[in-house]
């Protein structure tokens, strides 16, 4: 999977990186390198599978439209 990252530098200094594609998903670092790692990580939790999507017995999941 390949994934449009935004690195900005930030006024503080360091950088942030965020990923438009995922909404939420930013991180930043005092360094590009670290910045670049830290959104690594933040991708890979993002995309973790949630497990508590999973119902209960007798439950169910609905995605509804708002």
């Amino acid at each position: 999977m390949r994934l449009k990252v935004v690195f900005e530098p930030s006024d503080e200094g360091g950088y942030t990186a965020f990923v438009p594609s995922l909404p939420g998903c930013v991180s930043e670092g005092e360094t590009l390198d670290d910045a670049r790692r830290n959104i690594r990580e933040a991708i890979a939790l993002y995309l973790e599978p949630v497990d508590d999507t999973i119902p209960p017995e007798g439950g169910l999941v609905e995605e509804l439209a708002f």
